[in-house]
């Protein structure tokens, strides 16, 4: 069949997609990637007039293109629930959430609702978020959840006692790491949930290698630096880089709980995956479910 790429997503037309993070970098080559197939894609981004320019670059790539630009930032609880109820508002059923906005190895700090903010926006927001979107899901069909993680969750290490590092001790690049663990570990808890409640929808996830985007612009320092400077070098566009994600979120071979990756880890066309160890562990999964039901406040799908 020969590799995957952006000629194999099938037809969107008809479903409704969410992209966290889609006016730039990797959520909007999957935004873009969505709407060349016909999807109605909601564009959920924190900087509104950086959404409505993404939005009028792709309604000038594809014609005809279905988008919408709703306000979503991730650092609030508060505008995460605004944010459903406002798609809840306006429609009955939910396709594809794609869970891709983030942060990376930012200096110390603390969101709205006083979490590390990057366990805050990379966990904790896409974990309210899909909890409060998922009841427009569950009956729909083919429907999915796809969340962004990243090749460093194989450096990660979560300590569910210690989600905000306060007692360890802050390292940007740890707490990176850890949030990424947590996406992983997020999905598998959400494939198990979904199973076992005979959901229509299925949980999944991909990360992009090694890409060029606009992430390490969130990072100050000398890593921040070095990232920004050695990415046109070293790593892949951001179109192949969203790939993973789009075959994630629309291969119809792909199945609950599964994980998309570049072949050769870094670069490549995507392929499943294996994550690591510790993303597979299972009681860490409904440690860590538990941990984010009590922070957020919000709850999602019985225990199975």
């Amino acid at each position: 069949m020969g590799h995957w790429d952006a000629t194999r997503i099938p037809d969107q037309s008809g479903r409704l997609a969410v992209v966290t993070g889609a006016n730039a970098g990797l959520g909007y080559e999957v935004a873009r990637g969505l709407a060349t197939r016909g999807a109605s894609v909601v564009l959920a981004c924190r900087n509104l007039d950086k959404g409505h320019a993404a939005a009028a670059r792709i309604g000038d790539a594809v014609p005809g293109a279905r988008l919408q630009v709703r306000a979503l930032d991730l650092a609030s609880l508060a505008s995460v629930q605004a944010f459903a109820d406002g798609v809840a508002a306006d429609t009955d059923r939910l396709d594809i959430l794609v869970n891709n906005a983030g942060l990376m190895a930012v200096a110390p700090s603390r969101t709205a609702d006083g979490f590390e903010t990057q366990f805050g926006v990379n966990h904790l927001g896409h974990f309210a978020l899909t909890a409060r979107l998922l009841p427009l899901m569950v009956d729909v069909p083919g429907s999915r959840v796809a969340t962004q993680s990243s090749v460093g969750h194989r450096a990660g290490r979560l300590d569910v006692a210690d989600l905000m590092f306060d007692a360890r001790g802050y390292d940007r690049w740890q707490a990176y790491f850890a949030s990424k663990l947590a996406n992983l570990l997020f999905t598998a808890e959400l494939a198990r949930r979904l199973s076992a409640a005979g959901a229509q929808t299925i949980a999944v996830a991909a990360h992009p290698g090694f890409a060029r985007t606009e992430l390490s612009h969130d990072s100050d320092g000398w890593s921040g630096a070095v990232s920004r400077v050695m990415a046109p070098y070293t790593s892949q566009s951001a179109i192949t880089g969203a790939l993973p994600m789009l075959r994630a979120a629309t291969d119809p071979a792909v199945a609950n709980g599964e994980f998309y990756g570049p072949r050769f880890l870094l670069y490549g066309y995507p392929v499943r995956e294996m994550p690591s160890a510790a993303a597979r562990d299972v009681g860490a999964a409904a440690a860590l479910w538990a941990a984010s039901q009590a922070l957020t406040g919000v709850a999602a799908l019985p225990t199975p």
